[in-house]
């Protein structure tokens, strides 16, 4: 099990986990968003390599359009 804090909510994942796997069970894929790990962002071109681990401190931002 992997421990992750999503946007300061300690949440539970089953391991092993990607960036990639993590956005899809979220029910983030297809969204703009932008995805930072202990700090650094993770460019959405290596979501799918970034393995999780336990501990890590996620924030997840969502783009929202408007005027």
């Amino acid at each position: 099990m992997l421990t992750l804090k999503i946007n300061g909510e300690s949440r539970q994942f089953s391991a092993p986990l990607t960036v990639a796997g993590l956005i899809e069970q979220l029910g983030y894929a297809g969204k703009r968003i932008a995805v930072e790990r202990n700090g650094e962002i993770v460019p959405k071109s290596q979501h799918a390599n970034t393995e999780l681990a336990s501990g890590d401190q996620l924030e997840i931002v969502v783009a929202v359009g408007g005027g």
